[in-house]
Order: structure tokens, then C-alpha cells, then sequence
């Protein structure tokens, strides 16, 4: 009975830090996402997002950008983390995991600097590439500059988050494999990717919220100029000409039931994979 009352006093101060900053935002959130400064409460504020062509181009672009750089970011983490586990104990991997996971909290405005350094309009790497005519019309601050932008942090959350991953995968069974005549393509066909499937998918979807959220680096990049979803919510609660809370938070709630949505489907594509390898 002590034990049950001790384990209660060390979850209240978590339980209580967890209800105050994760559960009340998001309660008065919900409330004040039905609050619309024209028409009262109702669902005005959704109506107008879902119909109002500046906010679904916001949509669009926020959803296009997040997806392709969580496709791109999961699949580079993917090969660079089996690169990892073939290099065996060594320093050499060692010292790489460290800059990784170094790397992964370089995000924000010194990350948006260092690209405008490196790739802006006057970059070092964008004008040595383009004097070879390499880089093209390739442009920083448009939405497949963006991309490039968004890949880059969430490749090493991607590593740190699918090299225990490859933990699952023994050996033994590369081997058997190859007993049994199965190339390396077969073995990764219907062996290795079938058992990192949950963390893929998992990763994935970890991803997908790390960019849906991302704020401080697209706008130190942009200055606030590019049409997503967090840039909106930001000019809505802090903007002296559009200042409206409420849409913020109609904006907010839909960015909260799209990824509810995602993580449920999620883990549905896991139930029936568990299900499927069950004899």
C-alpha cells in the first residue's frame, strides 16, 4: 500500500506539469476554435479555412513540405543508419552518432543562417555551383528550397531514431537466407524491411510531426513570407492588422486532428502487420 501511495507522489508533480501545459492549452484551444470574431460561436472559423483559398493553399504547401521531407529524410536515415551498423564497434561510428545527434538539435535560426550562407542567393556553394552550371535556378526561400531545408533536420532524427532499429534484425538469419539461396534483395524483401516496418513507420510519422511544427527556421528563413500552417498561426496571434486567436486556434486544432488521424492510421498499418506474421 505504501509503495502504491510513493508511486503517486512521484507521478503528481508529472501529472500535474503534463495537465498544465499539454492538456488546459489545448482544452481552451478547442473552446476558443469555435469563437468566431464575425459570426459568434459555430464553425465559422473552420468553414473558412476549408474554404477560403489563402488558407488551403497554406494547407497544401505545409502538407507537400512536410510529406516529401519526411519521404526523403526517413529514406536517407534508413541508409545511413545500416551504413552505421556495418562499421561495427568502432570510434569511427562512435564519433559520428555523437555529431548526430549534435546535429539534431541545430535547427531553428542558426540553421536558417547557416543555409543562407551556404545555399541563398549569394551562398558560397550556390555561386561555386552555379559557375558550373550545376545548380540551375535552384532558389532557397521557394518551396523545393524549403524542402531541401526541412530534409536536412529531420535526417538526424531519423538516424537516431531507426539505428536501435537495427538491433531487431540478427545475423543468423542474413545468413540462413543465404543458405537457403535467398539474394540480398529477397533477404531485404521479405525479411529485413518486414521487421523494421513498425519503426519506419513509426519514425515516419515522428517525422511528419517535426515538420508539421516546424516554426523558427522557415521563418527566420522566409521572414514570415511563405503560406504554411505555423506562419499563419503565428501572424493570427501576434500580427497588429490580422490579429485574430481564434483562427489560430481553428488552424492549431486542425493541425492537432490531422496528426490524431495520421498516428491512428499508424497504428492500424502496425496491428495489421503484427497480425499478418502471426502463424
Amino acid at each position: 500500500m505504501k509503495g502504491k501511495w510513493l508511486a503517486a507522489a512521484i507521478m503528481l508533480p508529472f501529472v500535474l506539469f503534463f495537465c498544465a501545459f499539454q492538456i488546459a492549452p489545448m482544452i481552451w484551444m478547442a473552446f476558443n476554435s469555435f469563437n468566431s470574431e464575425a459570426g459568434g460561436w459555430g464553425f465559422a472559423n473552420y468553414q473558412e479555412i476549408l474554404t477560403s483559398p489563402f488558407y488551403r493553399q497554406a494547407i497544401v504547401f505545409s502538407l507537400e513540405i512536410t510529406f516529401w521531407s519526411s519521404a526523403f529524410g526517413l529514406l536517407i536515415a534508413l541508409v545511413c543508419s545500416y551504413s552505421l551498423r556495418q562499421l561495427g564497434v568502432s570510434r569511427l561510428r562512435t564519433a559520428v552518432m555523437s555529431f548526430t545527434n549534435m546535429t539534431s538539435n541545430f535547427t531553428g535560426v542558426p540553421l536558417a543562417f547557416a543555409f543562407i550562407i551556404l545555399l541563398g542567393t549569394n551562398g558560397c556553394v550556390t555561386l561555386i555551383m552555379r559557375r558550373y552550371g550545376v545548380l540551375g535556378d535552384f532558389n532557397l526561400y521557394s518551396k523545393p528550397g524549403l524542402m531541401v531545408l526541412y530534409t536536412y533536420f529531420q535526417i538526424p532524427l531519423g538516424v537516431l531514431l531507426l539505428y536501435p532499429a537495427f538491433d531487431a534484425l540478427s545475423e543468423d538469419w542474413r545468413e540462413s537466407a543465404a543458405l537457403l539461396g535467398a539474394g540480398r534483395v529477397h533477404y531485404w524483401r521479405y525479411i529485413g524491411l518486414p521487421v523494421l516496418a513498425p519503426a519506419l513507420l513509426g519514425t515516419f510519422v515522428i517525422l511528419l510531426a517535426n515538420a508539421l511544427g516546424a516554426y523558427a527556421t522557415i521563418y527566420a528563413l522566409t521572414g514570415g513570407n511563405f503560406n504554411v500552417i505555423p506562419i499563419r498561426i503565428a501572424a493570427l496571434v501576434a500580427g497588429d492588422l490580422d490579429l485574430d486567436p481564434n483562427m489560430a486556434s481553428a488552424l492549431g486544432m486542425f493541425l492537432v486532428v490531422l496528426m490524431v488521424f495520421i498516428t491512428l492510421v499508424h497504428q492500424w498499418i502496425i496491428r495489421r502487420s503484427y497480425t499478418h506474421v502471426q502463424p
